[in-house]
């Protein structure tokens, strides 16, 4: 309904709708789905407004970069230490965490940047939380479509709408998000009503990038890699079959016919490919049902509600404990909002220990 205020290009119209639901179990139809739009163009990049941008060297250099400047001050970080349990003392306080190995780290206060299930419901007994605060976090909506497939390629793609160059260099559509399947809004409806009854997107929203033709140290001279954030699968499939390797695979295929069919020749072009599903993100990252926000960003869970009324200030029912994570107001998305607002929060509570 906002887009048809707008615009009268349907392609335009689908385009930009694709932000409405990227991450989310929705359609643009879906009441709310307009707040999500805006979510992901309300930020800037070095003073353009809604626009996004690659990280030299891939994502993983972002929390590089954040891992030096904690460190230069002071910071220690251990990497692979798995947490088991938040330590609380006689009084209920957080005194710190205990890890899998049964090491006790020690500390006035804990922030986790886990979700709010992982936080709430595995790392804290429940005993020390209020029975409808635990219910409130069992019922956060945590339903994810998304399946992420990272591809390596030995050629760029060649589109049949913008044919490569003779001598092969990267053209300005490969330096951009490149969205298929997405002609017309009532596309990704379908999409999506078929991922509610079980079933992966027989023609999935596809968001196509090659971060390699910004970062040619990504591949090696003449290869790429190409990364696809698809959409819609559901994390349980019909029947509650399951999402085994065969089932990974039969949904790549679909995906990789649909991007055959905009640049022939890409399947051919394919040396290796890594097929993340619902579950998979879930396992890996610790994302609940592999949701990349921690939480549906609907109207129902944001702002005073996120992650639950009356703890959406970053502080948790357990004194010393604050949630930093996507979990929290204003939800996901790479920008560091929910953490320096937890930050600040803590340094207001930790002036008064």
């Amino acid at each position: 309904q906002i887009l048809d205020q707008w615009f009268e290009s349907e392609p335009l119209k689908a385009t930009l709708a694709t932000d409405a639901v990227i991450g989310a179990m929705a359609s643009p139809h879906t009441p709310g789905s307009g707040y999500v739009l805006l979510h992901h163009v309300m930020g800037e990049l070095e003073g353009q407004r809604g626009a996004w941008g690659y990280v030299a060297g891939g994502m993983g250099a972002l929390s590089q970069a954040i891992a030096r400047s904690a460190a230069a001050r002071g910071a220690h970080i251990f990497a692979e230490k798995a947490v088991c349990q938040v330590l609380l003392g006689k009084d209920g306080q957080a005194q710190g965490v205990v890890l899998r190995d049964g090491t006790e780290v020690r500390s006035k206060l804990v922030l986790s940047n886990a979700s709010p299930q992982i936080t709430f419901l595995d790392l804290v007994p429940q005993e020390h939380l209020p029975k409808d605060f635990v219910q409130r976090i069992r019922q956060v909506d945590t339903r994810s479509p998304v399946t992420k497939i990272n591809v390596a390629v030995d050629r760029l793609p060649s589109f049949l709408a913008a044919p490569n160059a003779h001598d092969g260099q990267p053209l300005p559509h490969h330096q951009c998000s490149i969205h298929l399947n997405c002609e017309d809004t009532h596309l990704l409806h379908q999409a999506f009503t078929e991922a509610t009854s079980g079933h992966p997107s027989s023609r999935p929203m596809i968001e196509l990038c090659i971060p390699s033709v910004l970062d040619p140290g990504l591949a090696p001279r003449g290869c790429h890699v190409v990364s696809l954030f698809t959409q819609y699968t559901p994390s349980v499939l019909a029947g509650g079959q399951p999402w085994d390797e065969q089932a990974r695979n039969a949904y790549a295929d679909t995906v990789f016919d649909c991007i055959e069919a905009y640049a022939p020749g890409f399947k051919s072009s394919v040396i290796g490919r890594d097929i993340l599903t619902p579950p998979d993100l879930e396992r890996v990252f610790g994302l609940p049902g592999g949701n990349i926000f921690h939480g549906a960003m609907s109207l129902d869970q944001l702002y005073f509600a996120r992650p639950a009324p009356s703890y959406s200030s970053y502080r948790s029912p357990v004194p010393g404990l604050y949630l930093c994570g996507s979990g929290a107001h204003p939800g996901g998305g790479v920008m560091g909002a929910a953490g320096r607002n937890a930050a600040q929060v803590v340094l207001e509570d930790f002036r008064h220990l």
